[in-house]
């Protein structure tokens, strides 16, 4: 569902460019808006959310999707933790749908998917674990890297159920806007994934914005 927003980037409290292939971790307090800004388009920016209280509780794919009945997130959907609770409300997004079936991108996917040699390909799974090491003040390690939102990306299910991954349906200039219901952490991965479209098969920057 598109749903335009009603905040102003010149009200934002903190405003930031994330690279492409680069993470970006941060807390978001009770009742502050994050935006992420697909700044060039057909780019993917995988997210995880985490209570700052007890990491061990975070964002589930399986109880957002069982309670709204869709498969798809947007405007209106409730982000739920593995303990039933809100984390998140989408409250604006110009994108119309993104996806949370299809995980993060690793080493490993990217050997069985495409070849042995893109075993060495940078991956979303490798800057979890870089974020989680370089930010001990979180609380945080390898075992809390677990399912994720793939913001903007385009992962169509077939008649069969199974998965695809196409072109992306965002643009530049397309955002997401969610609003905490508790204090989370942040955790995004700028997809570095070169070998589908989920980034057009280049990878770009994006900006979060924040609003108290």
């Amino acid at each position: 569902m598109i749903k335009e927003s009603t905040l102003n980037p010149a009200d934002a409290v903190h405003k930031e460019i994330v690279p492409a292939g680069d993470y970006w971790m941060h807390k978001l307090k009770h009742g502050q808006t994050l935006r992420i800004l697909d700044l060039e388009g057909n780019q993917a920016a995988d997210t995880l959310f985490y209570s700052v209280k007890d990491p061990a509780e975070r964002y589930s794919a399986m109880d957002t999707i069982r309670e709204q009945g869709n498969v798809y997130l947007t405007a209106g959907t409730k982000l739920l933790s593995n303990r039933g609770n809100l984390m998140l409300e989408i409250t604006a997004d110009t994108c119309g749908r993104h996806d949370t079936l299809g995980g993060a991108c690793a080493t490993e996917s990217n050997t069985v998917r495409y070849a042995l040699e893109k075993r060495c390909m940078h991956a979303c799974r490798d800057s979890y674990l870089l974020a989680v090491v370089q930010n001990e003040k979180f609380g945080m390690s390898k075992r809390d890297i677990t399912h994720n939102i793939n913001f903007f990306m385009n992962v169509p299910v077939t008649a069969d159920g199974g998965l695809t991954f196409a072109d992306g349906i965002s643009a530049p200039g397309k955002y997401v806007e969610m609003k905490a219901a508790m204090d989370v952490v942040v955790l995004i991965s700028n997809c570095p994934q070169l070998n589908n479209p989920c980034n057009g098969y280049n990878p770009t920057p994006v900006e979060v914005i924040i609003w108290n």
